[in-house]
């Protein structure tokens, strides 16, 4: 008795574009991925970017594939009532269009994690080559440009950038001091680069200004 609604059921998945929820499904999946980055950056920061043995794809997919498919299960008919996805999808044909789902999902996190290790490797590499001009003896680097040296002199520090500082009793050691102790600190507290910009109010002298990111 129960032979044609189940075979019924399968013939309703096996159509040439697969089960009818396929697309509307792995759209939201990917909606939700993409709007879930920074989520998705602050669990691969906690896991020491994966020092600690976080598996690949495992950081948001499956979370982001279950909170989908309740939000699909209460709009679609025929997806199962309050059953988990995988009790509703005994089908092969349906599991195989799952996984391919979650493998999608995986690479397009893998991709975001990518750029974040890539943007971190410019950061140290941009730090490293503030602090190998720092430690030359006959030169400070700019911090606003990473370019150009540095014009030191009692009453002003300037540079082709456009940087322009009034000081007073300023020398080339003591700046360097200064932005080497700053930049130290800050590294050993944050992975990311530290940012430099000159600020100044309505009364006040500009000011160099250190900021990061994060």
């Amino acid at each position: 008795a129960m032979a044609a609604p189940v075979q019924g059921h399968r013939a309703r998945y096996k159509s040439p574009g697969g089960p009818p929820w396929r697309e509307t499904y792995r759209r939201r999946c990917m909606e939700r991925l993409r709007s879930s980055r920074a989520k998705l950056l602050d669990r691969y920061r906690q896991a020491g970017d994966g020092a600690s043995g976080a598996a690949p794809g495992a950081l948001l997919v499956q979370e982001v594939m279950e909170q989908e498919w309740q939000e699909l299960r209460d709009r679609l008919p025929g997806l199962g009532g309050e059953q988990p996805m995988e009790q509703v999808l005994e089908d092969p044909d349906e599991l195989a269009v799952l996984e391919e789902i979650q493998q999608e999902l995986i690479f397009q996190e893998q991709l975001v994690i990518e750029e974040y290790e890539r943007s971190l490797r410019f950061d140290e590499e941009c730090l490293n080559a503030m602090l190998d001009g720092l430690d030359a003896s006959d030169r400070v680097i700019c911090p606003v440009c990473r370019k150009n040296n540095l014009t030191v002199k009692a009453h002003l520090v300037c540079c082709q950038c456009g940087l322009y500082i009034s000081t007073q009793d300023m020398t080339e050691g003591k700046l360097r001091s200064l932005l080497e102790s700053t930049l130290t600190e800050h590294s050993q507290r944050c992975l990311h680069s530290p940012e430099f910009t000159v600020t100044s109010g309505m009364e006040e002298e500009a000011s160099l200004l250190m900021s990061c990111p994060v």
